[in-house]
This record gives structure tokens, sequence and C-alpha cells, in this order.
């Protein structure tokens, strides 16, 4: 029932037509391929993107909140604008080798930017140049004519680091590559966190005969889509301590949030309980009111996560990470809102399958606030 999102601490953008350019301030991540109809014979150019995020948030993540519980580890890019894509099309994802400084440029600042990554070089402009020879094992490049361009991993002893997400003409453009296991590579210490490169499939690489571009929401973009870890683990418990407990049968249901104060700082953790009960309960003869009985939600039941101004889903309904607990109070989910940018109100819905009926529960009264 647990989803966790980490931010980035650093991004760039490296291209092979500007080797030299620093991107590390720029609000676009961008993997691309351009006709460089600037020399003779027409040549093909290229972006990646890197980023990274925080070890000590993953390690603390990893041992303090998933515990021994399986996990999931995805790296998510939210699409800014899309050019000249084909039909259907692939991109990569693998594992820094080399550390590499974010810098302070823009695309194509005047005169460029150089104080940080570029294509030829991790730290800045002639310092640190990529490995373009003797490799470290597992370790790889492309480039053609320009050298640089990044070092990965391709492998490990144990796991297979990489990750590949296929695109097709009527599947949404932005990005989700697994990447569980490169991340518990990085929490075993077999492979040191550099972060991420993201780039285009080889075959679409280097190409002089056409031209596509996915432009993608930086760190420093300022909304509520910056690229993010987002790790899943199912904590999730259903005892109500009683066999008397009675639970939810009936689709004329009131369901409604116990503890809501409506605002909650970022760092916090908040445990959220449900209140539940027959909309019109059966009539009987007794001394107290019907009103008063709370009842569970059967196991099963979800929760989701939206913006209220959006309407982007910020945590889908999952069957396996998103499931609603039960104790001997009610039932309830924890909600981390560190993984929520601030000063944006969101909005609650819950699922629950009741008499035979699926059901989304969603009030004025599930809206809240995460605050600085």
């Amino acid at each position: 029932m647990a989803v966790y999102k980490i931010f980035p601490e650093k991004d760039a953008t490296i291209y092979s037509r500007y080797p030299n350019m620093n991107t590390g301030l720029d609000e676009i991540l961008e993997i691309s391929n351009l006709q460089d109809t600037t020399v003779s014979p027409t040549s093909g150019q290229v972006s990646r993107a890197l980023v990274k995020f925080p070890t000590t948030e993953i390690t603390n993540t990893l041992t303090n909140k998933v515990a021994s519980n399986p996990f999931s580890a995805s790296l998510k890019l939210f699409l800014a604008s899309a050019d000249n894509i084909p039909l259907d099309f692939s991109a990569e994802c693998y594992p820094v080798s080399g550390t590499w400084s974010m810098g302070t440029g823009k695309y194509l600042d005047i005169p460029n930017t150089t104080d940080g990554v570029g294509w030829e070089f991790r730290l800045q402009s002639g310092s640190g140049a990529w490995a373009t020879t003797g490799f470290a094992t597992y370790v790889t490049a492309s480039f053609t004519t320009r050298n640089g361009g990044g070092n990965w991993y391709t492998g490990s002893a144990t796991l297979d680091p990489s990750a590949t997400q296929t695109f097709t003409y009527v599947t949404p453009k932005d990005i989700e590559f697994d990447v569980t296991n490169a991340v518990q590579l990085f929490n075993s210490g077999s492979i040191v966190n550099e972060g991420f490169i993201v780039k285009l499939e080889d075959s679409l690489e280097f190409i002089s005969t056409r031209y596509m571009s996915l432009k993608y929401f930086s760190m420093d973009t300022h909304t509520i889509y910056p690229p993010c870890l987002e790790i899943k683990w199912d904590d999730s418990t259903f005892s109500t301590g009683s066999s008397t407990q009675t639970i939810l049968d009936t689709s004329e249901a009131t369901v409604s949030l116990r503890n809501n104060k409506g605002e909650f700082q970022q760092d916090s953790v908040q445990r959220f309980r449900i209140n539940s009960r027959p909309t019109y309960p059966t009539r009987t003869f007794t001394t107290s009111s019907d009103y008063l009985t709370n009842y569970y939600l059967p196991e099963g039941s979800l929760y989701q996560i939206k913006d209220v101004s959006t309407e982007e889903i910020i945590i889908d309904f999952d069957a396996n990470n998103t499931k609603i607990s039960a104790d001997s109070t009610s039932n309830y989910f924890d909600l981390y809102m560190s993984g929520l940018e601030p000063e944006r109100y969101y909005r609650i819905l819950i699922k629950s399958t009741l008499d035979g009926s699926t059901i989304v529960f969603d009030d004025d009264d599930y809206i809240f606030k995460v605050v600085r």
C-alpha cells in the first residue's frame, strides 16, 4: 500500500552538435536525433538525458521504509512536447558510469555555458572526458565522429540493469522505465549510483535521413511534472481484530475520511482513517443509532491521489501497492507527503467492490493541501 517518490538532485541534456555545451538548469530534458544540414554530407546529431537521484534517500527508503518487502522502482519522465516521432519506436535507459557535474547552463546560451556535463566531458569543458576506450567491465559508450555521449552499464554480475520502453502510435509518450534491477544494484553497492542515461534506441540514433525529438520536463521545470524515481511496495495488512466486525456489502454506502486536517507538512507521513457504513441501514429495534457503527470496506479496496487543478493522477489505483489496510479501529492507508509537490491541493479517491459492483468514492471532504 506504499508509494514513495524521490526527486532528482541533478539532471541535464547532452548534445553531440554542441559537445561542450552544458544545460544543467534547462527546464527541458531532450532525447532526439537531429539532421545537421549545416555540414556536407548531412549528418545525424544526437541528444541524451542524464538524471540522478540522491543515494542517501534511495538507501533510506529501501532500508527504513521498504525493509524486507519486495519492491518495484520506476524512472518516470513526463512529456512536454514531441516532434516528428515515428509510429513505433523504443527508448532505452542505463545506469551511468562515471561522476558528472550538473552545471548552470541552458540550451544555446550565448556564449555557451561550459561549467558542467556535456557531450565530450563529464565535469566541465576540458575536464573528465567520457571514456571512449578501455571501458570497465559491463561498461560501454556509443558515438560516431564526435567522441563522448556518456558511459553506461549494460550488465552486471547478477542483474541486468538496462530498461527499454516501446511506444506505439496509440500509447502515451510519458516515460516509465522499470529500473528495479538498477536500484537493487545501487543499494547493494554493486554499481555506484551516478544516475541514469536516457536515449533513443540504437537504430534511431545518428541517422542523417530523419529528425525526431522528445522533450520532457526537467527538475527545473517549476511544474508538477519533474522527473521522479517511484518506489512501490505492499506493506498492507488486513486484520480487523475480531470476527464480529462487519464488512460493508452494499453498493449504497457512505464513506468518509476520519482525520483529514486539510493541510499536511511536506516531510510528514499521514495515516488516513476511513469510516464507512450503509447509506440506508436496515431498520432494527435498538437503543443506539445504527449510524454509529463503523463498517469495513472489503479487503482489496484501493486508494488513488489526483492533483485537484489538473486532474493529473499522481498515484494510481494499484492492486499490488495501493491496497487499503485494516486494524481493530478502522480501514486506513499511509501517505508519504514528501512524494507530492508542495503548495498544491490533492484529492483522494477510494475504490471498492461492493455487492458485485465496483464503486469509486469521490467527495469534496477528501481534498488536502501539502505545505512547506
